[in-house]
């Protein structure tokens, strides 16, 4: 029989945020499932979305089930949990695209032994709108409903306020927990913070209807230290785990560049490290802040955990090329193959040959034929801040890039600091 150290696990490691009454003791019995849903509002999760896989994980380790919950109906609504804003409705079409990717990004990462993945629009795709808002809407009052964070939040903006659509998300998500509750034997839900009212009326419709008990567990909403939530990087980019939408060394240096507070307390968060492995890490990195050992362990554990061993060696090698020992090596001094082998993890665009043998200036070259910056002006500035890399080496406003520029023949590698492109004909 389970005790409850799964609560011990997540409090030392600060994942527990609150919790309802009677999980502990929940928590000793048999055959306990855990439900957590992921709304598919694009084709890829990003590292926002990783705290939930590693909550499932530390569950899976202590011997517990889980069902993850992919919103084919809830996705057609919107959470407005945690938004100033109404979200922009997505297709069907779009949505069955994302819960495929999503589905095939989840089995990657996930212990399919303990996971069962469904989709809520099976359940909820055919429910008539008049049983509906008789049988199940009667159960919750709307001073209920209007009581929650997210509602309430929304109806003091004066602009923006919030539509009956969104409105209606807590009910929708509160009968999948009832459907789960009665037909897949699940009484706990886990989630981040600001689930916890949706979840809350998840419990009582299930009590209201069956006269049940069912239970919570929230995790705290990660942010960095500058306030931003966690899966941006610093130009407000997303970090996403599908490796075409965000290269593997892209995601290996976000890791690698968090700042020590961050890595303190993301070390706990997103490895598997046991307790003394991390006080030791914590130790030696204190000691020593400059080696930045915290980090490179997290960029080490992530980038392995999301992206496998070999695309973690090789945004390894080419980190250590562009800014550590071996950043005196020159390009030229590269066969294709070596060369290959440290800027395969980059991102790639593809650039016509003829562009070249006429002659492209660095602004159209950094603008619209590689997107590595969205405006003229921003590319403006970084050219005058003299921050602009050509090949490693440092171009202004007035440079053009031609064929002799290419490398082994066919690549160029634009540079700003940590963001690399790699140009290829």
């Amino acid at each position: 029989m389970k005790d409850f150290d799964i609560l011990k696990e997540l409090v030392w490691r600060g994942l527990l945020c609150k919790y309802t009454l009677g999980i502990k003791e929940q928590l000793k019995k048999e055959s306990n499932i855990i439900y957590i849903g992921f709304d598919p509002t694009s084709d890829s999760l990003h590292i926002g979305n990783l705290l939930p896989i590693f909550m499932l994980e530390h569950f899976h380790r202590f011997g517990y089930k889980s069902l993850i919950i992919l919103g084919g109906a809830t996705g057609m609504l919107g959470d407005p949990s945690g938004k100033y804003k109404e979200r922009t409705l997505l297709d069907k079409e779009i949505l069955i695209h994302n819960i495929h990717c999503i589905q095939k990004q989840l089995e990657l990462f996930l212990n399919v032994e303990k996971t069962k993945l469904l989709n809520n629009f099976n359940w909820i795709g055919n429910l008539s709108f008049l049983n509906f808002v008789r049988d199940i809407g009667k159960n919750l009052t709307v001073n209920y409903m209007m009581a929650k964070e997210s509602v309430k939040s929304r109806l003091k903006s004066e602009s923006e306020g919030i539509s009956f659509t969104e409105f209606t998300y807590q009910l929708v998500q509160a009968y999948d927990f009832y459907h789960l509750y009665t037909h897949e034997n699940c009484c706990i839900q886990i989630g981040g913070s600001d689930q916890w009212g949706n979840i809350i009326t998840g419990i009582e419709l299930i009590r209201r209807l069956t006269g049940g008990n069912a239970y919570g567990i929230t995790f705290p909403l990660i942010t960095k230290s500058n306030g931003t939530k966690l899966g941006k990087s610093d130009n407000n980019e997303n970090i996403w785990l599908d490796y075409r939408k965000t290269s593997p060394y892209k995601f290996y240096q976000f890791w690698l560049n968090i700042s020590d507070e961050e890595a303190s307390r993301f070390i706990k968060f997103y490895t598997f490290l046991q307790k003394d492995e991390i006080e030791h890490l914590l130790y030696t990195h204190n000691k020593a802040p400059y080696k930045r050992i915290l980090q490179k362990a997290l960029a080490k554990n992530m980038t392995k955990f999301i992206h496998g061993e070999e695309n973690y060696k090789k945004s390894l090698k080419l980190s250590n090329f562009l800014f550590g020992k071996d950043k005196l090596r020159s390009l030229s001094s590269l066969d294709e193959k070596t060369f290959l082998s440290i800027f395969q993890v980059v991102t790639h665009k593809q650039i016509n040959r003829g562009l070249l043998q006429r002659g492209l200036s660095i602004l159209e070259a950094l603008t619209e034929n590689s997107g590595f910056f969205s405006s003229k002006g921003e590319a403006i500035r970084a050219l005058k801040e003299k921050s602009i890399y050509i090949n490693r080496e440092k171009v202004d406003d007035n440079f053009i890039i031609n064929e002799n520029s290419i490398i082994a023949n066919r690549y160029i590698l634009l540079q700003k600091g940590k963001k690399t492109i790699l140009f290829y004909m």
